[in-house]
């Protein structure tokens, strides 16, 4: 295959994949009353009436403390998981593995309304985000297991055999040798964890406390009575705050992509 023929099919590759971020970043900034494509003239005003609209403000700060949280408790949990199936599993470690990735074979929807009932069995409901964070860890939980596995496996054993010959003890040895090595991978899992909690519509929409509502659930309950431009403005701010995520997990960070 010639070198300009795959250039050629890359970027008509990535035109399709772009396309539709183009199209509703365009339509953010629609100076009509209609949320149409091309705009109808150029305008910051739909940005201004979404940062005066409360509604939406409200579910921002809702969205970003359930993906935190999340966050929080995957990245915990995840390590944890991936500390055991690497370092401490033998003949179970296949199925260490395909228990944590389990959520990833499911269709999302089939784990929400398995979750529903869940959460009214046990007798917390929807009363409030208990059960909602409950389904965004289950969701997210793979990504940073898979993430610290990834690091874990460059991990030389001796190195911490070396450590406790010269006495140092557990949470020593965790600190100073077990965790440099994985930091990478901690950090690249929760940042997924947070970026995929954030976007998450079906586990939110099905698991959300009365009167709770993440950005994708109030966008959605949005859009079914008004078509204005707004919406591709919130959509916009939504996608330039995970474009932020990715970039710090990138370039500041510097994070490498490890094969599982």
């Amino acid at each position: 295959m010639s070198r300009p023929f795959l250039t050629g099919y890359c970027l008509l590759i990535y035109a399709f994949l772009l396309a539709p971020i183009l199209v509703v970043v365009g339509a953010s900034f629609n100076a009509g009353a209609f949320l149409t494509f091309p705009p109808q003239g150029l305008s910051f005003r739909w940005y201004v009436t979404f940062f005066n609209n409360e509604v939406f403000m409200r579910a921002i700060r809702t969205s970003l403390w359930v993906a935190f949280v999340t966050m929080i408790i995957s990245g915990v949990i995840g390590t944890m998981a991936a500390l055991f199936h690497v370092l401490h599993a033998r003949r179970s470690k296949d199925v260490v593995r395909i228990a944590m990735l389990a959520p990833l074979l499911l269709p999302e929807v089939l784990t929400a309304i398995s979750l529903l009932f869940f959460v009214y069995a046990i007798g917390i409901g929807t009363q409030n985000m208990v059960g909602m964070i409950i389904g965004h860890v289950l969701i997210t939980l793979p990504f940073v297991f898979i993430n610290v596995s990834a690091s874990l496996e460059s991990f030389d054993p001796s190195w911490d055999m070396a450590a406790r010959s010269l006495g140092a003890p557990k949470l020593v040895r965790f600190r100073r040798i077990m965790l440099p090595m994985i930091k990478s991978g901690v950090i690249g899992g929760c940042l997924f964890a947070f970026i995929i909690s954030f976007d998450i519509f079906t586990i939110s929409f099905m698991l959300k406390g009365v009167g709770t509502s993440t950005l994708p659930i109030q966008l959605f309950d949005y859009l079914r009575t008004n078509f204005t431009p707004e919406a591709a403005a919130v959509s916009t701010v939504s996608i330039v705050l995970t474009l932020t995520v990715v970039i710090i997990s990138e370039k500041v960070l510097g994070l490498r992509i490890h094969r599982f």
